[in-house]
């Protein structure tokens, strides 16, 4: 009797592996610098191989070469040895991934190419060649959103994803899986967004759908679950009795560069990190406990808490958000030249394009009620970080204020727990403590735990564990459509808000973004965390 569905094992499935969008920037920088370190790991399956896809003319050694200079550069641990042992998995195919002549040549070159890797192509007890003899397949889409709709349907047509005709197959014997990988940006607003949901789902169904967000595949991500919910102590205080705010930032220092005409004067601070990072890491730090640690049972969880952040109108946005754009550092060897972003060639200043966003949000349920969380990204920021702040309420009677007269001034030493994503990755819980000596004197503390230090290990590039778990078909640091639909429900106001548009701020190059930003938390008594450049958490 034929398997309908692969579960999910320690080891990942052999499979091909069919790159669209092959000779892109992704695919050299991330995507098989990755695949390298799995291999020198020992982590990747035995038999995988890889397929190429792009108009570029290129022969495998080309694409190799390609590959190669991107690897050295990226890679940890790179070798030459090593390379061309892993290279010799890597083929490329020219042709345009949104004409259908290039997919009979696809399909041959895929059962070609299994045969000469020893990756089993089991067929699906039928005669019918057109959809059998081919091995299990995993689809990334590594190209722009408006080419993911044609390719996917010349995907289908070619018959090469077995949906439907899995679940009716009457053949003996293991049958193999079609996947896809999708990049984000998952549409460009809300409709759009709907547009690709419906566009991937006629061709695959949901659970073979991999909605791929690399934050999710970085260490201290993942281990936020692992902090809530392998501690006992940490849940009764995470709530909105002991916590007073949360904070989730993703700085980054380098400007846009080249990519401000082509990419970023679309897209901007709130599309290209709140939208889809952020709010996931978000979800993450405040979801309710998933009754197991199941994909399922997590993503419910996730689309539950997205659901419940409190919907503001276009009208009201400028209430809850600032957006900002960076000047010019003056300095021609930074990365804009010195220009400001306004300035960049490419950039429709009369856009007003934000390189900063700054979000209040409130989720209305149980846990949460009164507790706002602060969700900010920027560009040309005093440094790069990625990090949650979990601010704690200060005690209910203050003992200690003739110790400390700043006490008294406003200065909050309340206990927090800072989670550093990227980089310095580890985690730091602020304590008071009385300082040795005679008289009574109260200083904050850092405990501190250093991911590297501690678990003498290098997080690897984060693209690599997501591609491992589509191939073992577990969807839990995936996105699910809902969580898609969520997102951009919560982002469109600000989005589409004239007034919040109308007021974008410049900032200066290296700060920590406009005053707006600043009065945007500080309307309570609260401040962001900006640590000093040599401060680790």
């Amino acid at each position: 009797m034929a398997m309908p569905i692969s579960i999910p094992a320690n080891r990942p499935d052999p499979c091909a592996l069919i790159i669209f969008g092959a000779s892109g920037d992704l695919t050299q920088r991330k995507l098989v610098p990755a695949l390298y370190e799995l291999y020198c790991q020992g982590n990747l399956p035995e038999n995988l191989f890889v397929i190429g896809v792009s108009r570029t003319e290129m022969s495998d050694d080309d694409f190799r070469w390609h590959l190669g200079e991107g690897a050295s550069r990226h890679a940890i641990g790179y070798e030459e040895g090593k390379w061309r042992e892993f290279a010799r998995r890597l083929h490329y195919l020219a042709g345009s991934a949104t004409k259908a002549e290039l997919y009979p040549k696809l399909k041959a070159r895929t059962r070609e190419l299994a045969e000469v890797h020893g990756l089993p192509t089991p067929g699906l007890g039928s005669t019918d060649q057109t959809w059998a003899c081919l091995p299990n397949t995993l689809f990334y889409l590594s190209v722009a959103p408006h080419l993911v709709e044609p390719i996917v349907s010349r995907i289908g047509e070619a018959g090469m994803v077995y949906e439907g005709k899995r679940w009716c197959s009457i053949g003996e014997g293991p049958m193999p899986w079609q996947r896809i990988i999708v990049e984000k940006p998952i549409g460009t607003n809300l409709e759009s967004a709907r547009e690709q949901v419906r566009a991937l789902g006629r061709v695959f169904e949901e659970e073979s759908i991999y909605r791929i967000d690399h934050y999710l595949g970085k260490e201290l991500v993942q281990n936020i679950l692992v902090m809530r919910f392998a501690n006992t102590f940490f849940e009764p205080l995470w709530n909105n009795k002991y916590v007073d705010h949360v904070q989730v930032t993703a700085a980054e220092q380098v400007g846009v560069g080249r990519r401000a005409g082509g990419f970023y004067d679309r897209a901007g601070a709130l599309r290209d990190m709140i939208q889809s990072h952020l709010l996931q890491i978000m979800a993450l730090v405040a979801m309710e406990p998933p009754a197991s640690f199941d994909p399922t049972a997590i993503r419910r969880e996730k689309i539950k808490l997205i659901d419940a952040v409190r919907e503001v109108s276009p009208e009201d946005a400028a209430q809850f958000a600032a957006f900002g754009r960076y000047a010019g550092s003056g300095n021609s060897a930074d990365d804009d030249g010195g220009l400001g972003y306004a300035e960049l060639e490419g950039v429709e200043a009369e856009q007003r394009t934000e390189t900063y966003a700054a979000l209040k949000l409130h989720i209305d349920n149980w846990r949460w009620s009164g507790v706002p969380f602060f969700v900010r990204s920027g560009k040309k920021m005093p440094r790069k970080l990625t990090e949650v702040v979990i601010q704690f309420r200060e005690p209910p009677v203050r003992l200690f204020n003739h110790v400390d007269p700043r006490r008294g001034e406003g200065v909050s030493h309340a206990n927090r727990i800072v989670i550093n994503i990227a980089p310095d990755e580890g985690m730091s819980l602020r304590l008071e403590a009385k300082v040795p000596g005679p008289s009574l004197r109260i200083k904050p503390v850092k405990m501190d735990l250093d991911y590297a230090y501690v678990f003498n290990a290098q997080p690897l590039e984060s693209y690599g564990p997501l591609m491992l778990e589509a191939m073992r078909g577990d969807q839990t640091l995936f996105k699910h459509r809902d969580e898609v639909d969520g997102a951009w429900r919560i982002c469109e106001p600000f989005l589409t808000s004239e007034q919040l548009r109308a007021s974008v701020e410049t900032y200066g190059a290296y700060s920590w973004g406009p005053s707006a930003a600043d009065a945007l938390i500080g309307g309570d008594g609260r401040a962001w965390h900006n640590p000093d450049a040599g401060e680790r958490r």
